[in-house]
Formats: C-alpha cells, structure tokens, sequence
C-alpha cells in the first residue's frame, strides 16, 4: 500500500503508474487525449495560479503562508517531492485507478463521487500535522479531487489533472516561500 511517507518520490510515482496500468486506467498519455489534456490544463494552470497569487494577498492567507512549515530542503520539496511523490502518485492513484475502479463499480455519476471523497479524506493526516482544520481540509481537497476528476475525463487524459494540481501545490509552496522570506527580511508584512 502506498502512504503519504512511501518511499522515494521515484519509487512512488513508479508504483502508482503501474497500479493504474494494472487496472487499465484511461490515462490518455497519447495524442490526440495528451494535446487535449495539455490544453485544458494549461488554461487550469492559469486560473490556478491566478487564484493562488490574488489570494496571497489576503491578509489572513498570507499569515498562514508565513505560518506553514516549509520542509528542509525547498528546492527537493519543489523539484521532486510536490511534482512526484505528491502529484504524480495522487493522480495515478486518484484519478488512474480510484476514478476508473468506482466508476465500473458505481457508474459515471457516483464514481467520481466516491472518488472526490476518498482525495478529501486522504488528507486528514496532512491537515493534523499542520495544524488545518480536518474537515475544511476534506471539503476543499474533495472539492478539488472532483475537479481534477471532471478535468481528466473532460479532457480524456490525466495530463490535465496533473497541470492543476501541480499548478495549485506549486503556486502554493512558491507563494508560502516569498511570504515566509519577506517577512523574515522586512518584518511582518
């Protein structure tokens, strides 16, 4: 089973493919589903990052950028940890295998539903070690689960899905690392 502490971002972003090649996932990594994918998710990317700057800007979301925890080593948390070990194994596992095994099992409707859910819930330990609240954490990542869900099949490749997630986590991290390094050189902001 693969959890949030698995491994190498290699190894996990290896294993989740491979489960969602076992259950022959619709990934869309060809053309044309992989230009639609590219397509639809750069415009994702822009919106998100958009979002993410615009909300920077909100006092009480920039006190807590400047609050999180930024691990260690920023430039492996955003060259490797965010891109790997977190979305490219959450959209294998989420959107590859978990999408594809609920919609067989309860149809198109109920199936991203479950879905969604299951990405809110698989983020409880995410929003205790920070210190979010659980249930705003599982709203909006099941929010954002059935999002990237409706992006991979509106698109008919999980290339889309990974441009919005990695856009929102990056936009995210990048955001956190200016606020957290401007108040630490100017005081607070």
């Amino acid at each position: 089973m693969i959890t949030k502490d698995s491994g190498a971002p290699a190894t996990r972003a290896i294993v989740s493919t491979g489960l969602a090649a076992a259950v022959g996932a619709p990934l869309g990594l060809r053309p044309p589903q992989l230009w639609s994918g590219l397509r639809i998710g750069g415009v994702a990317v822009g919106v998100i990052a958009a979002t993410v700057a615009a909300l920077a800007a909100v006092p009480a979301v920039r006190v807590g950028m400047n609050n999180r925890r930024i691990p260690p080593d920023p430039v492996r948390w955003l060259a490797l940890d965010i891109p790997l070990a977190t979305v490219w194994t959450e959209e294998m596992l989420f959107r590859g295998v978990l999408q594809t095994v609920t919609e067989r099992a309860f149809g198109p409707t109920v199936g991203p539903l479950v879905q969604a859910t299951a990405f809110g819930l698989w983020h409880i330990t995410d929003a205790r070690r920070v210190g979010d609240s659980v249930v705003g954490t599982v709203v909006v990542t099941g929010v954002a689960g059935w999002v990237f869900g409706w992006l991979a099949k509106r698109s008919g490749s999980i290339v889309a899905p990974v441009l919005a997630h990695i856009a929102f986590n990056e936009s995210a991290a990048v955001a956190a690392l200016a606020v957290q390094r401007r108040h630490s050189s100017n005081g607070p902001s």
